[in-house]
């Protein structure tokens, strides 16, 4: 069995949050409490599960030495999560009961001492796991007997947030006769929305117009464009350019070749931001929504000329992409930050999602259930219809690793 983490804070560190937190409104100034260990810093914390089972140690802290023995009673409380849930603008889910037990519930701060003994967590099973689900523990102190102390409300719970290392395919960009685009059957209107693409840069392509074109996503006419570009205008190859119906933005961010990243665009009405792995990058005033009826993979448009002079090879994007998501809603930081590897396809708001996971076919399956199944038989470039599932090429390697 694997301990992942084993908390401890000094006695010193957590007087001083004391005076500096004062009574929390429940408390005189300076009387002495009990806390889950470290949630004063944060009541959320990572447990990384990479096999079951995998274990997690949470101990109790009293900001004095305990003049006699005190016991500590924990409890494993799932009610907690859906006020967390609407204190902090996230949508974690409680761990199926078959994969989680708390072995011991009971934990003592020995006399003269600040730190109790552990309880033990463990994730015994990931089989009832489901895809794009981010779990947390709620761990609480039920009670405690002993040394006249109470329990700084603020940190009763501690939150453990299920982390693992996710393996997935991935579709290859580097062919160029790949590029086309999807129709949908009806224009979808877009007021407020979220659009998600993860990217993998295996190279910047060389040539006289350092061009890597990502992807679009407009109306058939393209008259409001949301366009990822890297390199576009004179810019740097490695800041990526997004033309959105406000108009263009420009990456703060500088991208490196051999990394993942996920890129959302988000407008909630007023604003049009960027963000890089659910970090906000830079933003742009605006008023105009969007319209949905047409996704482009590459730079789809080919012009009269040699092959190696057309569009698609001058744009041509060197990598790999994976989780492609239109939501009718603009998404918060916290929600980005936590749809990294993937999300729930009933996910509120979800109108699209290709998970770009299939690992064979030529078929891209939209798993939101909402019927945008990309058929790259039958890919349109130019107008035109076009056979391209012979360029399709999925990736499954060691560099298509994930961590939430």
């Amino acid at each position: 069995m694997k301990i992942n983490r084993h908390i401890n804070i000094t006695l010193g560190f957590i007087i001083g949050f004391i005076l500096i937190a004062g009574c929390e409104g429940d408390l005189d100034f300076g009387d002495d409490v009990i806390l889950v260990t470290g949630t004063d810093r944060d009541p959320l914390v990572r447990f990384v599960v990479e096999d079951a089972p995998s274990s997690y140690i949470v101990t109790a802290s009293a900001t004095d030495l305990v003049p006699e023995d005190v016991t500590v009673n924990f409890r494993l409380d799932n009610s907690l999560i859906d006020t967390y849930n609407e204190d902090n603008n996230t949508s974690y889910y409680a761990l199926p009961e078959s994969a989680v037990s708390l072995e011991n519930t009971q934990a003592v701060i020995p006399a003269g001492e600040a730190s109790s003994t552990g309880v033990e967590v463990s994730v015994v099973s990931t089989d009832a796991f489901e895809e794009g689900r981010t779990y947390i523990i709620p761990i609480t102190i039920e009670s405690t007997s002993g040394g006249g102390m109470a329990v700084l409300e603020s940190s009763r719970t501690i939150y453990l947030r299920i982390s693992r290392i996710i393996a997935f395919s991935s579709l290859d960009m580097s062919n160029v006769n790949f590029y086309g685009n999807y129709y949908a059957d009806e224009p979808v209107e877009l007021n407020n929305y979220t659009y998600e693409i993860k990217c993998y840069i295996n190279e910047w392509h060389p040539g006289n117009e350092p061009i890597s074109r990502l992807s679009n996503f407009c109306p058939l006419d393209e008259s409001i464009t949301n366009l990822l570009r890297f390199g576009e205008n004179g810019q740097d190859i490695n800041s990526l350019q997004w033309v959105s119906p406000g108009g263009g933005l420009i990456s703060n961010t500088r991208f490196n070749t051999g990394q993942w990243y996920t890129i959302s665009l988000t407008f909630d009405g007023s604003t049009y931001a960027m963000y890089v792995d659910g970090v906000r990058d830079v933003e742009l005033a605006g008023t105009t929504g969007t319209v949905f009826q047409r996704l482009e993979l590459g730079m789809s448009w080919f012009d009269s000329g040699s092959a190696e002079s057309s569009y698609p090879y001058r744009q041509r994007f060197l990598g790999r992409i994976a989780e492609i998501r239109l939501w009718d809603r603009a998404l918060s930081s916290s929600e980005l930050q936590l749809g990294l590897c993937g999300v729930a396809p009933e996910s509120e708001g979800l109108l699209a999602y290709w998970k770009l996971n299939e690992g064979e076919g030529h078929v891209f399956h939209d798993v939101s259930g909402n019927g945008y199944d990309m058929d790259w038989s039958e890919s349109w470039q130019n107008g035109n219809l076009y056979d391209k599932s012979e360029y399709v090429n999925w990736i499954s390697d060691e560099e298509n690793r994930c961590s939430n």
